[in-house]
């Protein structure tokens, strides 16, 4: 299994890493003690810095910031929106009025009036006109076919349909009406009349049966009128007498509900108003003055523990920071400015060394020279050109234009000449750029540059390197030192509060919570439940001696009959079987 398994591949940052010799082992080491150094003090103060700033953050930016923005809402946008909503959109809204009152007057009613004015008009004349062609060319034709051809023959067609329907149809019809049908129907009414004679008859005798039991009905119901009257009369003369009595018994019960109405105000007064008056006076004042007395305490205790607090804080953070200030850190950035500057010299004057005083020198010593010399060289040669020219001019104007032979010749030894001379110039030009600007440009760049470059390098890396450990062995410092802090201050405030509240005010409002507060509140209680209960008797007692007096008044309420019909509802379910039925007919109760 293990053969099966693919080499793991060397790590590329060790193949790539380049090798490092013992001075950068040697520069390494003493740059991250001075950094560390360096480093330690700043990482602390900005580790305070930043949590100072968070808290300032929190607790005072952000709700300067929001009333701030209240503020401002309060100055700048309140009175705007007032404006717009008050004075700019009334002023809007007129003035869109009327710029659409403008607009119609401008775009609508023109158009509207060319509309009704010019081209109704004129579409109803042109309607009129289409609609005469229309007729003449498709209605009035059919029409005159309609009227001279079509209506002609219907008619006829009619004439002719009528002339069978009374001579075939209607006639037979009448016919069977004459002869058949009125014989039978004078024969069926003799006979109804006979049948309705008889009903009248029977009818008549219904009649006088009916108003001889309507005349014995009439007798009866005068006689139970008059008794009707004489009960209404005794009647009356009892409902008077009950009204008489009803009235004194309305007295005695009024009486009787004034004297309810102050006994039961003073045991109102009684249950809820003079144990409240009490409690407040002899319970709640006294419990309010301990209160105010212990919360002034306790604010003095407050006041103390604040001006300690604000002391110890002053003497642990304040004055620290300030020594650290005045001691660590201003120093330390004098000399980190100090630092700085001669750091910032010697870098400008490398950069002099390296990169401006070599080529002010080859350009004073070497450029200024060789260009003299270049000129020198060239206005020579030019002079000597100058001259052959002039001689080869004479020659030529001398010799004329017949020699052309010669010329030919003495062209092509000039054009030799001139190109050797060429030649040479280009040769020297070559060698002399050559040697004062690329071999100096190559050793400067191979012995100096490079070197130099590399060293830069390395010392930049582990810079880098060591302000990066530094950054972070600092980081854990300042960690250790703010939890060390940390700690102190839990031990100095935190913990003391904490003990003396579990301590302390934990028993001591557990005591007052179960000596005052629950005996308090079970004897209120008490109270209203006693109070409940003695207006449900009083209630009782009303309820019942109404109930005697209506019984003593009226007499009892009789009992309802069984109705006829029972309620028709579905049966009761049968109960479930326990230990102690059971459903046989032997051992049923």
């Amino acid at each position: 299994m293990d053969w099966e398994k693919r080499p793991t591949p060397a790590e590329p940052a060790a193949a790539e890493q380049p090798p490092e010799g013992c001075l950068v082992a040697a520069i390494r080491i003493p740059v991250r003690i001075v950094v560390l150094v360096l480093v330690v003090p700043i990482r602390l103060a900005w580790d305070a810095v930043a949590a100072g700033g968070r808290v300032m953050w929190r607790r005072c930016l952000v709700p300067l910031a929001r009333g701030t923005g209240q503020l401002l809402r309060a100055v700048f946008v309140v009175p705007w929106v007032w404006l717009w909503v008050r004075a700019l959109a009334p002023a809007a809204r007129g003035a869109g009025a009327a710029l659409a009152w403008l607009g119609r007057a401008l775009f609508v009613w023109p158009w509207v009036a060319l509309w009704r004015r010019v081209l109704v008009p004129v579409g109803r004349g042109l309607a009129v006109a289409l609609t005469w062609t229309g007729r003449a060319l498709f209605v009035w034709p059919w029409v005159a076919l309609w009227r001279y051809v079509l209506a002609p023959a219907g008619r006829g067609v009619r004439t002719v349909a009528l002339w069978v329907w009374w001579r075939g149809v209607v006639a037979s019809v009448a016919w069977w009406y004459l002869r058949v049908m009125t014989p039978a129907g004078r024969g069926i009414a003799w006979l109804a009349r006979g049948v309705w004679v008889g009903l009248a008859l029977v009818g008549r005798g219904v009649a006088r049966l009916a108003s001889v039991a309507w005349a014995g009905v009439v007798a009866v119901g005068r006689g139970v009128g008059w008794f009707a009257r004489v009960v209404g009369a005794a009647l009356a003369a009892v409902g008077r007498g009950v009204a008489r009595l009803a009235s004194a018994v309305w007295a005695g019960v009024t009486a009787a509900g004034r004297g309810l109405r102050v006994g039961g105000v003073w045991l109102l007064r009684a249950l809820f108003v003079w144990p409240w008056v009490w409690l407040y006076a002899r319970v709640l004042v006294p419990l309010g003055g301990g209160t105010a007395w212990l919360a002034r305490g306790l604010a003095a205790a407050g006041r103390a523990l604040g001006a300690g607090l604000a002391a110890l804080l002053r003497a642990l953070v304040v004055v620290p920071a300030m020594w650290l200030h005045a001691h660590a850190l201003t120093p330390l950035g004098r000399g980190i400015v100090l630092l700085a500057r001669g750091a910032a010299t010697a870098v400008v004057w490398l950069a002099k060394a390296l990169f401006v005083w070599p080529w002010l020198w080859l350009h004073a010593r070497v450029l200024v020279p060789a260009g003299r010399a270049t000129a020198f060289l060239f206005k020579l040669v030019g002079v000597h050109l100058a001259r052959a020219g002039r001689a080869l001019g004479a020659g030529l104007a001398w010799l004329g234009v017949g020699a052309w032979s010669g010329l030919a010749w003495l062209g092509r030894a000039v054009w030799t000449g001139v190109a050797w001379l060429g030649r040479g110039v280009w040769t020297v030009a070559v060698t002399l750029v050559r040697w004062i600007f690329v071999l100096p440009a190559v050793a400067l760049w191979r012995w100096v540059l490079v070197p130099v470059g590399r060293a830069v390098v390395v010392l930049v890396r582990e810079t880098g390197d060591a302000l990066g450990h530094a950054w972070r062995v600092a980081g854990h410092v300042s960690r250790a030192v703010g939890r060390f802090l940390g700690r102190l201050l839990r031990w100095i405030f935190v913990d003391p509060v904490r003990w003396a509240y579990r301590s302390v005010c934990t028993p001591l409002g557990h005591l007052v919570r179960d000596s005052v507060w629950r005996p308090a509140a079970r004897a209120v209680k008490d109270a209203g439940r006693s109070a409940r209960q003695a207006l449900a008797a009083a209630r009782e007692s009303v309820r019942q001696a109404r109930a005697d007096v209506r019984r003593a008044l009226f007499g009892a309420k009789r009992a309802e009959p069984e109705p006829l019909v029972r309620d028709r509802r579905e049966p009761d379910p049968p109960q479930a079987r326990t230990l102690g039925s059971s459903t046989t007919a032997l051992t049923k109760d």
